[in-house]
């Protein structure tokens, strides 16, 4: 059926079963049937270029964008599936850095919503937006798409590719009801990713997670590049602006990049996607390559300074191991010689304790809890209790924007706001601050 407008299309879009906002699940029975039977109604897009897939408790966003910014430079004509989204729905698939034109999208969806109707396969939404992004790039011709799991591995949407390279960033507890209670359980779901002959980086050197990447590796005949043996990460150290890094990698040594985003966990990242970028590419990417392209490297809603006096920073930190990345930078990638308060907001499947503890330890002056604008919302009440619990102080509200601006009236410029918890925060708060509205369906 044609889609005539973008809030049609959108409108369409959101009649589906969208796991992302209400409590993580899957079918009874996993299956990424319904994709590949989806898929190959469209004649296969997915095969028409060679891909680079990233998985990994955190990270992944961050790895995916500035790999693909590296092959950019290279040269190729990159596609790049991410998620969450901030803004609009529209920065998750992107070519060469820019985001799909509304026109496209609403073209997209209305072939997928044609699809649906002849073929009764009913997908979430999240399918819906793995094909589209998938047939996106075939359509545009790229040379390559790196895609970004959207939650484990094994049975993700995205995992109907046969990437040229496989990469595992991190592992750790998060949607602990889906992939597994235990660091081994979700490592066992993300490295079924990995493909025969492809090469898969782990840019991680926890024992089990490796044990069990070794493994996985052998049993397919894949290549494996391991964090510290393959590839080392020789200096990650504070920089002003953000990170001062040294890779050694199989065909080269970077030393001493800047990389323009902040925290320990960044200068990881930035090394990984140099080194996914190389595998795809069997060779070097080159000192200007990697200068130009980490020095300039953006992250919305990632450590993100977004406004001064007061000093303003926002995180998508949402589960305790990216809560730790938080605290980690804050002691040194921003001074302040004010307070500090955090804006805070969680979803459900996380531990508020092991969420909150950090950040009351840190010493913030006080904390702003609200509900980030999701059905899986934790109520204000209850991350304040936890807050309380842990020795700091607490206010409760409506939503960020209020929690925001009651920050901000207490104040003074030379204090620091953070806002944490959730990106569905991060992203209304990012927006209040910027002028920036959002493009979803209310």
């Amino acid at each position: 059926m044609p889609l005539k407008s973008y809030v049609e299309a959108l409108t369409w879009l959101e009649s589906h079963v969208d796991y992302e906002r209400v409590a993580p699940n899957r079918r009874d029975v996993p299956t990424l049937a319904p994709v590949i039977d989806t898929l190959a109604l469209l004649a296969d897009p997915q095969d028409d270029y060679p891909t680079i897939h990233v998985t990994g408790t955190n990270g992944k966003g961050t790895t995916t964008t500035l790999a693909g910014a590296l092959l950019g430079a290279s040269g190729l004509r990159v596609g790049t599936f991410t998620s969450p989204d901030l803004h609009a729905v529209n920065e998750r698939i992107a070519v060469n850095g820019e985001p799909i034109d509304d026109e496209s999208l609403v073209a997209l969806l209305g072939r997928l919503a044609d699809v649906e109707s002849v073929s009764a396969i009913s997908l979430t939404r999240f399918e819906l937006l793995t094909v589209a992004a998938l047939l996106h790039f075939s359509d545009e011709g790229v040379d390559v798409g790196v895609i970004e799991v959207g939650m484990g591995g094994t049975w993700d949407s995205t995992n109907v590719i046969s990437s040229a390279v496989a990469v595992l960033t991190n592992v750790d507890l998060d949607h602990t009801a889906v992939l597994g209670t235990t660091i081994g359980a979700i490592a066992s779901d993300k490295v079924g990713i990995f493909r025969t002959d492809a090469v898969a980086v782990v840019a991680t050197t926890d024992a089990i997670v490796v044990e069990i990447a070794r493994a996985r590796a052998h049993a397919l005949g894949a290549p494996l590049w391991l964090l510290g043996e393959k590839f080392v990460l020789e200096r990650n150290d504070l920089a002003l602006g953000g990170r001062a890094i040294t890779v050694r990698t199989p065909y080269e040594r970077y030393e001493e990049v800047l990389v323009s985003l902040h925290g320990i966990h960044q200068g990881v990242n930035a090394a990984t996607a140099i080194v996914c970028a190389e595998a795809f590419l069997g060779r070097g990417l080159g000192e200007d390559v990697v200068r130009s392209t980490l020095a300039i490297a953006r992250m919305p809603g990632r450590m993100e300074l977004i406004s001064r006096k007061p000093m303003i920073v926002v995180d998508g930190a949402h589960n305790p191991a990216g809560v730790r990345a938080l605290v980690a930078t804050l002691d040194g990638a921003f001074h302040v010689n004010g307070g500090r308060r955090c804006v805070i907001g969680m979803l459900t499947g996380r531990d508020v304790d092991d969420m909150v503890a950090p950040l009351v330890a840190l010493g913030f002056t006080e904390f702003h809890c609200c509900a980030p604008w999701s059905p899986r919302a934790v109520p204000a009440s209850v991350v304040a209790d936890a807050v309380r619990r842990h020795g700091g102080v607490a206010f409760e509200h409506p939503n960020g924007t209020a929690a925001l601006a009651h920050a901000r009236e207490r104040s003074t410029d030379e204090d620091l706001i953070v806002v944490a918890g959730s990106l569905y925060l991060v992203a209304e708060v990012r927006g209040e601050v910027q002028h920036v509205p959002s493009r979803h369906l209310s």
